[in-house]
Parts: structure tokens; sequence; C-alpha cells
């Protein structure tokens, strides 16, 4: 499982809920998402963007052990999920937390190991323009876009098994 959270800038409605995130330097909701190690979404929770993503592990591990069934057991993050709070979180959960660090003598691109994932997957997001931003009211509804975009993007890599076991 891999760990990672992003700063959506808020619109009208979203307002009212919405933080200030002082490293992005904007108004919005920051979506902290689990995603698989092929980039599935696992959980998503939605809060202010003034919130750390070290304090929201807790609620993410436990959103994941309970769909696939208390079997994940490491999770990769960055820098983001530094501290013994967040580790001590996970493996409340059972979940070995393992921070991947940017190295200090970094001279141009440099692939960080299964980071890359859900980079890969908030890319994946971004070729729907409503998950763009938070026009939501409520998080829970932002939550579920998210779940709907992920079914979506999986829909076409399972239709081509669905009919094959049909015309047989």
């Amino acid at each position: 499982m891999v760990l990672d959270g992003r700063t959506l800038k808020s619109g009208c409605e979203s307002g009212p809920r919405a933080g200030y995130d002082g490293y992005k330097r904007r108004n919005g909701s920051k979506v902290h998402i689990a995603v698989d190690t092929l980039g599935h979404l696992l959980a998503v929770h939605v809060t202010p963007a003034n919130e750390q993503e070290r304090a929201q592990v807790a609620q993410l591990c436990e959103a994941v052990q309970e769909a696939p069934g208390q079997s994940v057991q490491l999770a990769w993050a960055d820098q983001g999920y530094t501290g013994e709070e967040p580790r001590q979180q996970a493996s409340e959960h059972g979940i070995d937390l393992q921070v991947v660090k940017l190295s200090e003598t970094k001279k141009g691109f440099v692939l960080l190991p299964r980071r890359w994932v859900v980079e890969r997957s908030f890319g994946w997001l971004a070729r729907f323009r409503r998950s763009s931003r938070d026009y939501e009211r409520l998080p829970q509804v932002l939550a579920g876009l998210y779940f709907l975009v992920f079914v979506l993007l999986m829909l076409p890599n399972a239709l081509p098994a669905l009919t094959q076991g049909m015309s047989s």
C-alpha cells in the first residue's frame, strides 16, 4: 500500500470547510488516499488543507484493513508521514509504515521506490475535470467521486474478462 495526499483548491460550495495549506499556498481541501501496489484506490479521507498528512494515518489504515480483510502489512509514504506517531498508528493496525526519503545529494530526476505508484494514481485522476477542484459541499461526496472515478478507470480492464465469460 502507498499513502499520499494532495491539496485541491476549494470552490464556492466547499469554501466554509476549507483550510489554508501553507506549503502549497492555497485554500482548499486535502484528499488523502491509500492505493495498492497497482495504483488502485483502497481508501480516501478528505480534510481541510491545514490538516497534517501524518495525522490521517490511523483513519487510512483502518479503512484499508477493513476493505481487503486485514491483509495489508506494509505501507510506503513520503516525508510528510515522518515521525513516531504515524508509525505507531500504522502498527496498531498491523501495518509497517516505511517512509521513503529523498537523498540529500540528489541531482536531477531520481525514481523513488513505490512512491511513483500513488503519483500515477493522481495522474489518472487528472483525466476527470471534476476531481481537479473541490466543488462539493460535503467531504463524503468528494470521497465518493474518487471511488467512482477509479471504478470508471478499472472498468475497461474488467470488460474483456466479463465478455469472454459470457461468450462461452
